[in-house]
Parts: structure tokens; sequence; C-alpha cells
């Protein structure tokens, strides 16, 4: 069991908190989404900073301890793609896991997903700016949250490889009935979960600094919560700050289709939110534990930045330099001075210039293109960056 930890929200008083929730983006998100933010349901969340989900931690130990990781990948992504009956000669842990994957919760509404998938289809490359430029940067400003990445040395590893993850994942899990049994988002949702077990246990063995009462449980409960937030709450308003007009479907089937991401992740469903009201102010409560960048904030930033200068799907040095150009642009549009000051992102000339420019351009677009030729061609060319990362990082050895 582990210790009890008492957790008060004790960054509130901080000026990184105040600026964020005052004049920063999280006073954009109360205007956004309409939220009342307070402490008081403080209590009903904070405990889950201590919990993690035993259920996935279970299976790595029953599974990948007791054997090759190759031959254990093999066998789960055989219970994945055939599915788990009750009478097998299989691990109870293994059992437990498909049981809750397999069986559809009551509040699943298929047409929903479907909405949501179209509107992370339909925004094209937004989606992609939107991701990285502020979901995945703006991420590393919470020092805490970054501490499995700096325990399980992902800086070592490069981001090309980290963003070809994050986007093989985001896209498998939004295209059309991707989520189905069985199906490819499926299971990337159960291999993600996981490898987060793998990686909290591997954590918990082997990096004996670990600050459980500071830091919480490696990949905890609320951490995750967070994390989902990032792909539904900070995704949306990524899109509505660059021009993109959201119906009230899409918005809808968007968090429906992150809550069922989450729900096959094994994040409680007490802490999936249903809209962006309820996500803003769960996101509020989980601000309060968090310092803002450290160093290795910092390091992981710039790692980030300096991807498009590294990757070598553009052939001409110039281009890759412009790309890392534009999309430090859209990282200070999108996450504000205070945070990119304190990422330490570099200042360049024009920089509002790109994201203005494309906001008109989506306005002019959403009411002259029609959705079903947005939703077609987005879907093509995410599935193209896809592939292109894939053609490049396929060949080092995933674990």
């Amino acid at each position: 069991m582990m210790e009890e930890h008492i957790l008060q929200p004790r960054f509130k008083n901080s000026q990184h908190f105040k600026e964020f929730w005052t004049t920063g983006n999280g006073k954009q998100l109360i205007d956004f989404s309409g939220a009342e933010v307070s402490f008081k349901d403080f209590e009903k969340f904070s405990h889950f900073f201590y919990h993690v989900d035993e259920i996935g931690d279970e299976v790595v130990k029953d599974v990948y301890f007791t054997k090759k990781y190759s031959e254990a990948s093999r066998e789960i992504e055989n219970y994945i793609r055939n599915g788990v009956s009750d009478n097998e000669n299989i691990p109870e842990s293994v059992k437990k896991l498909f049981k809750q994957t397999q069986a559809l919760p009551d509040w699943l509404d298929l047409s929903l997903i479907k909405k949501g998938a179209e509107l992370c289809m339909r925004c094209n490359l937004d989606s992609l700016i939107s991701l990285r430029d502020y979901c995945l940067i703006g991420g590393y400003d919470y020092a805490y949250l970054n501490k499995p990445l700096v325990a399980t040395e992902a800086l070592k590893k490069g981001a090309v490889k980290r963003l070809s993850e994050t986007l093989d994942f985001w896209v498998n899990v939004t295209r059309y009935d991707a989520l189905e049994i069985h199906k490819k988002g499926y299971e990337f949702a159960v291999k993600t979960r996981l490898i987060h077990s793998y990686a909290r246990l591997s954590i918990r063995k082997h990096y004996k600094n670990w600050d459980a009462e500071n830091w919480g449980e490696p990949i905890n409960s609320w951490d995750m919560m967070a994390t989902y937030i990032g792909f539904s709450l900070v995704f949306l308003h990524s899109l509505h700050k660059l021009g993109n007009t959201i119906s009230e479907e899409e918005e809808k089937g968007h968090f429906h289709l992150w809550k069922y991401v989450g729900y096959l992740l094994g994040i409680p469903v007490a802490l999936l939110p249903n809209n962006k009201k309820e996500a803003t102010e769960y996101f509020y409560l989980w601000t309060s534990v968090q310092p803002s960048a450290d160093k290795d904030s910092v390091l992981l930033a710039h790692s980030l930045l300096n991807e498009s200068l590294e990757n070598p799907i553009l052939k001409y040095k110039f281009q890759r330099k412009n790309l890392r150009y534009l999309h430090i642009c859209c990282t200070w549009f999108l996450l504000g001075d205070t945070v990119c000051k304190r990422l330490q992102i570099p200042d360049v000339p024009f920089k509002k210039g790109f994201p203005i420019t494309k906001r008109i351009i989506n306005k002019i677009y959403d009411s002259t293109v029609n959705r079903e030729a947005r939703i077609k061609k987005g879907n093509k060319d995410q599935m193209k960056v896809l592939a292109d990362y894939l053609s490049i990082t396929q060949n080092s050895n995933f674990h």
C-alpha cells in the first residue's frame, strides 16, 4: 500500500498560477468555457495524485516481467486482436484488463465519437500544429508532470522519435471507427496503457530519487487526466485561436472521443470531463499542485523546437530552418509571452505574421469549402505527415 500523503493546492498563491488564471491562457480558457473555478472540489480529485492504473501494472508484472519484451508484446497483441474469454488459461490480470476494455460503457455514444474524429481530421494541419505548439510544449511548463519523462531518459531518445510516437497514437485514435474493439485505435490505447505501466514500474524500481510526496506517483491518474485535458480542451482552444469554427456537436463529440480513449487507458471515469466547462474546472485544480518550468522543462522544449532541424523529412537546410521558424511563431502565438519566456523560446521577428495569416485563411476556408471535402483532405494530409515520420523512425528500435 502506498503511504498516505495529504495534498494541498500548494502553488495556488504563486505568481505563475495567478498569472496563468488571471491574464494568461487560463483566463482565456475560463472565458472560452464559462467555467466557475474554485477549490471546493480539491479533495475530490487530489487523492488521484497518488492513484495509478493497478490493472495495467499487474498485467505488466504477469506478462512483460516474466518473458522477453518481444514475446510479451506479441502475446498482448494477440489478445488485443482476438479478444479474451473467461475460460482461457491466462493470468487473471489479463482477463481483468480485457474485461474492462472489451466492455462498452453504458455512456458511450458512437455517433458522438464520429463527430469528434471528424473535427480532428477536418482541421487538418492546424490539428498537428495545436498538438505540437500548444499541447505538447505547453505541458512542459509543468515541472512535476515532466518528471517521468526525465526519469525514463526520454531526452536521450530525441524529439523526432517522441513526436513520431505521439503523432502515431493521435492519428490512430482519431480516425473513423478506430476505437472499435480489436481495431487500430483500440490497439494503440491498450498498448499505450501498458507502456505507461511498464514505465511506472521501471521508475519505481530503478529511479531511487523519485519524490512521490511532491511529484505524485509516476504517471499517476491525476497527471493522466491533465494530459487528456491537453488532447481535448487545450487542443480545442488552440483550434479556436487559429480561427477554426467548431460546431457544438463537434465539440461535444471531441470530448466524448477523448473520454472513451481515457477510459481505455485506465483513467478513472470521474476524472474524464464531458465538456469544456468541466475540463477547465478540473484543470484549474490540477495546476495548483504544479510548479512552473524548471531546467528540464527548458531542455524538453528546446529539444522539440530543434526537432525540425534534425528531422530529415525536409531535404534542404533552409526548409528545415523555415519550418522551425513557423513552429516558433505558432508557439508564441498559442502559449503567450510569459510561458514562452519561461521556457526560453527564442524570440523571432514578425512572429505574429504566420498565425494571423492562418486565422484569416481559416475563416475563409471554413465558409467556402464544404465539410466533407475538408474531412477527406485533412485525413489524407495527416496520414501523409504520419507516414513521413514513420518512414524515418521505423528503422530504429522502439523499446
